[in-house]
C-alpha cells in the first residue's frame, strides 16, 4: 500500500511530541513514452504517481535545517548559512536543493521534519527527483514563497546536475513539481510548455519493476549523450529535436552505424510521443499501446539501453490478453517496465505477469497498478 498522510503524521508526532505545521507529498514518476529525448530538446509524456517522499515539517527560529529519515533511520542536518558537499549521502539531495533555491536568490528559513518515500531506490521512477521537489516544496512552505512548479523544477534539476553530480534531463524534477491527477503530461523539453492529457477511460497503468538495479551505466548515459550531439552537429541543428524523419533518411547515410541508431531512436521517439498524445486525446488505448510496442523495440534494438531482465517482463506483460502495450521505462539497464493494461482485468495481470516474470528470470518482481497524481503540494 503506498504511503499515506497519516503514516508521516504519526512519525513526526512520536518524534517531536506535536503535530506537524505542513505535511508535503512530491511524487515520483512513470515515463508513459518519449524516453532519451528529455536531452535532445524532445517531447515527454511522463505521470506523476502514487509512490511519493513526503516531509512533515514544523518552522525553527534559526537558520538550521534537521531532517529525520525513516527510510535511512539518520538524523541530517546543515546550517542555510554554511552550505558545503560533504558527498554525505541521502541529505546532500535536501542540501543541494537548498543551495540551488538560495543561490536563486530566494530567501529561506529553517524547519526541522521527517522524511519518508515509498520511491523504489534505483529503479527508474525519480526516487532522487521525489526528494528535491518535496524538499523545494517543504523549503517554500517554511519561507513563505510562491509554488511556480517549473522554476522549482529546474532549480532542482540543477541541484542533481551541480550539486549531486548527476546530468539528468529536466523531465524527472518537472512532472513531481507539475503532475495532474487522472492525466500525463506532454512536456516540451525545449520550452517546458506542459500540457495535461487525460488518460483513455478504462485503463491502467502497472509498474513492473524487474528486481535489477542499473549498473555502472553514466559512461553509458553520456556516451549516448555525445553520440546524439554528434549526430546533430552533422545535421547542422541545435538538438535532434529538430530533424524530421524525412531528412533523416535523406541524410542519415553519413553517419557511422552506431550513431544512426542513436539518432533514427530520438527522432522516431519524439514523433511516437506527439502521436501517443493524440491516441489518448481520441481515447485510442490500441494505438498507445502499439506505440509503446514500438518505443520498446527501438530503445531495445537502436539505443541498446534494455537489458534481459527488461525484455523478459515486457514479454510477459505483452503476453496477457488485457495488456495493450508494454515497454521499459527510465534510463535502462535494469529498472522498471511498464504497461497499459484493460483497468477491469488488472488483478489477474498482475498475479499470472509476475508468476511469468520470476520463471522466466529467477527473479522476484514488484508490480504495482499506479494512479496519476498531482504533482508536489501541501497536503
Amino acid at each position: 500500500m503506498p504511503l499515506e498522510k497519516a503514516d508521516i503524521v504519526a512519525r513526526f508526532t512520536s518524534r517531536f511530541h506535536q503535530s506537524p505545521r505542513w505535511v508535503i507529498r512530491a511524487p515520483g514518476r512513470v515515463n508513459l513514452i518519449g524516453e532519451h529525448t528529455d536531452y535532445n530538446d524532445g517531447f515527454v509524456l511522463p505521470l506523476a504517481i502514487d509512490r511519493a517522499v513526503w516531509i512533515a515539517l514544523r518552522p525553527r527560529g534559526d537558520r538550521r535545517v534537521a531532517v529525520y529519515s525513516v527510510d535511512y533511520d539518520q538524523m541530517g542536518e546543515f546550517s542555510l548559512d554554511d552550505l558545503r558537499n560533504e558527498k554525505a549521502g541521502w541529505i546532500e539531495y535536501l542540501k543541494g536543493t537548498a543551495w540551488s533555491l538560495q543561490d536563486a536568490g530566494l530567501a529561506l528559513t529553517g524547519w526541522e521534519g521527517v522524511l519518508q518515500g515509498d520511491v523504489p531506490l534505483g529503479a527508474g521512477l525519480s526516487s532522487s527527483a521525489a526528494v528535491e521537489m518535496a524538499t523545494a516544496r517543504a523549503l517554500a512552505a517554511a519561507g513563505n514563497l510562491d509554488w511556480k512548479p517549473a522554476k522549482m523544477a529546474k532549480l532542482g534539476q540543477r541541484a542533481e546536475n551541480k550539486w549531486v553530480g548527476v546530468n539528468c534531463g529536466i523531465m524527472d524534477q518537472l512532472i513531481s513539481a507539475a503532475g495532474r491527477q487522472n492525466h500525463a503530461l506532454l512536456i516540451d523539453c525545449r520550452s517546458l510548455d506542459c500540457q495535461p492529457v487525460p488518460f483513455p477511460p478504462g485503463v491502467a497503468v502497472v509498474v513492473l519493476d524487474t528486481s535489477t538495479r542499473r549498473g555502472l551505466v553514466d559512461s553509458a548515459y553520456n556516451e549516448r549523450r555525445s553520440q546524439c550531439e554528434a549526430a546533430a552537429k552533422f545535421f547542422g541543428v541545435t538538438a535532434l529535436r529538430d530533424v524530421t524523419m524525412e531528412q533523416f533518411e535523406q541524410m542519415a547515410g553519413g553517419l557511422d552505424a552506431i550513431t544512426r541508431r542513436r539518432a533514427l531512436h530520438v527522432i522516431g521517439e519524439n514523433d511516437r510521443t506527439v502521436e501517443a498524445v493524440e491516441a489518448m486525446r481520441r481515447g485510442d488505448a490500441v494505438e498507445l499501446g502499439r506505440l509503446m510496442n514500438a518505443s520498446h523495440r527501438s530503445l531495445r534494438d537502436d539505443y541498446e539501453v534494455s537489458s534481459d531482465a527488461l525484455n523478459a517482463m515486457v514479454e510477459c506483460a505483452a503476453a496477457h490478453k488485457a495488456c495493450y502495450g508494454a515497454r521499459m521505462t527510465g534510463a535502462g539497464f535494469g529498472g522498471c517496465a511498464m504497461a497499459l493494461i484493460r483497468a477491469d482485468a488488472a488483478d489477474d495481470f498482475v498475479v499470472r505477469t509476475a508468476a511469468a516474470y520470476q520463471q522466466k528470470s529467477g527473479n522476484k518482481p514488484a508490480v504495482y497498478v499506479c494512479q496519476a497524481t498531482n504533482g508536489a503540494e501541501v497536503v
